[in-house]
């Protein structure tokens, strides 16, 4: 099973790949909906908190179409989703809450638009991230249409937030992040070493209790150790690759 946030083994040939950035201040992390980040970097931003880093979370959809249940009650799953982001946000961040920005796109109809682009950009632009991370928008093959959406406002929002006329009506000064990670890359250059925190990510991962069935395929006990299981040997595997005991890989795109 090919869990989010993290490619199979068939598309990570490691030759000439970088590894480690400088812890940085602040990471900004662009996920498309509730728990994407922690998917797709858990273990990094964890280790970064973990030394120092303020890591920070945009959420660009309302998770409101997170259930199987047809009958479910959206408004209270969307309220739900959000607290449980929040929560990820505290246990990747070691225990202090940091900024949570949710956009608030509905579920399944994101869009790059450009009053999006500039949401995005105007979140940067005050937050002032060394770091940005988000999915890779040119991944092949794709399904599901927010996920590239959202690569995208990351790639489009640098660039608008660095640039000083664009949005000039948000009154602010541009900034340029010094590097750009994207997850679920078809083809990554880049590891991070996570082999100390993955029980971090695994925590942040299971505040999202609403998603144990749909996404995490956890039903129950037995099922929500499989998925620890599964998430365990994906990092072990690509870590192995590297001489690291657990390892989560991206693109990465630096001199933005």
């Amino acid at each position: 099973m090919n869990d989010p946030g993290q490619p199979p083994l068939t598309s990570t040939d490691p030759t000439g790949w970088s590894q480690g950035l400088p812890t940085p201040e602040r990471a900004l992390a662009i996920g498309a909906h509730p728990d994407d980040v922690e998917f797709g970097a858990g273990g990094t931003l964890a280790r970064w908190a973990a030394a120092g880093c303020r890591v920070m979370h945009v959420v660009c959809t309302d998770g409101s179409k997170g259930t199987w249940d047809a009958s479910a009650d959206i408004a209270e799953l969307v309220a739900r989703r959000r607290e449980e982001q929040r929560e990820a946000n505290v246990r990747l961040n070691g225990g202090r809450p940091t900024e949570v920005v949710f956009l608030d796109r509905v579920d399944g109809e994101l869009s790059a638009d450009r009053e999006a682009c500039s949401a995005v950009a105007q979140v940067i632009r005050e937050l002032r991230p060394d770091v940005v991370l988000g999915h890779d928008p040119w991944k092949r093959y794709r399904l599901h249409p927010d996920h590239r959406e959202a690569g995208r406002l990351a790639c489009e929002g640098i660039v608008a937030a660095r640039d000083p006329h664009f949005f000039p009506e948000h009154g602010l000064p541009p900034h340029r992040p010094a590097h750009l990670l994207l997850w679920e890359a078809d083809q990554p250059n880049h590891v991070e070493d996570v082999s100390e925190h993955l029980e971090t990510k695994l925590a942040a991962l299971e505040a999202h209790v609403s998603q144990f069935e749909s996404t995490m395929h956890a039903v129950d006990g037995e099922g929500l150790e499989e998925f620890r299981t599964r998430i365990r040997r994906r990092a072990s595997e690509l870590g192995a690759l590297h001489g690291l005991d657990g390892a989560e890989v991206f693109h990465l795109m630096s001199d933005l």
